[in-house]
């Protein structure tokens, strides 16, 4: 008996059992497309070909849903909250949204739109964390981000609440850039009167303490400019932030 090739074994994993043979198939489904192809006398070198082109058709098609979805939600207005008050330190009355903040202003617009965040922990080492966040869209395409920082050892946080406030910080950055929006509001703390929105992440991560700070400052990589200009109140914020949570 000759023994069973590899393209056999492929076509006897495509075909539907026999039993689902007797109810009709969709004529663009996999199997159903096979079987038109051995029907009309294809090769299975030529039915792993189409199959290959079909897959990379849909999975186009599934990018070009995503992107489009991903316009529609753009194209909303989308208002995060910035509900946290700073009371004192260098940033005294300066405000920020945190992680449910974000949440909340996000997924009604994601969901209108076929789309779902989620997030996955995709480094977890002693002095090291990574949090992924994916968009997928319900046609199947995704898209992920991820960012990584230290366990957040401030104050007098126990080894679980150190990661766990590195964590939450690290969800609420990757959502925000995965999904492209920014924290509203005018700059109420008496200085420029154009907010800018680089010195609005790193004042934000200040407020969560130093391990946060660095982290803002590895993911970001900012110039030496803005870094010389606003550095010592950053530091200061992020050293009050882990005083206070002592």
């Amino acid at each position: 008996m000759n023994a069973i090739t590899k393209h056999e074994e492929a076509a006897i994993e495509l075909a539907p059992p026999q039993a689902a043979l007797t109810a009709p198939l969709a004529d663009n489904s996999p199997a159903g497309m096979m079987l038109a192809m051995m029907g009309k006398g294809a090769s299975l070198e030529q039915i792993e070909k189409m199959m290959d082109l079909v897959e990379r058709h849909d999975k186009r098609e599934a990018e070009k849903a995503y992107n489009a979805a991903f316009a529609a939600f753009k194209a909303e207005a989308i208002r995060i909250i910035k509900n946290r008050a700073v009371t004192a330190g260098p940033l005294a009355g300066k405000s920020y949204a945190e992680l449910f903040s974000v949440v909340d202003a996000v997924t009604p617009a994601l969901s209108r739109n076929g789309l779902s965040a989620s997030w996955k922990l995709t480094k977890d080492e002693k002095d090291w964390l990574e949090v992924t966040c994916t968009l997928k869209h319900s046609a199947g395409h995704a898209e992920t981000v991820s960012m990584g920082g230290p366990p957040d050892a401030g104050g007098a946080k126990s080894t679980i609440q150190a990661r766990a406030s590195t964590i939450s910080y690290l969800e609420r950055y990757t959502l925000k850039a995965i999904t492209g929006v920014a924290e509203g509001g005018d700059d109420n703390d008496g200085g420029s009167a154009q907010a800018d929105p680089l010195l609005d992440e790193f004042q934000a991560a200040a407020m969560e303490g130093e391990a946060a700070l660095r982290a803002m400052y590895e993911a970001k990589h900012p110039s030496a400019a803005f870094w010389t200009k606003h550095a010592k109140a950053l530091k200061a914020a992020a050293k009050k932030a882990d005083e206070a949570a002592a």
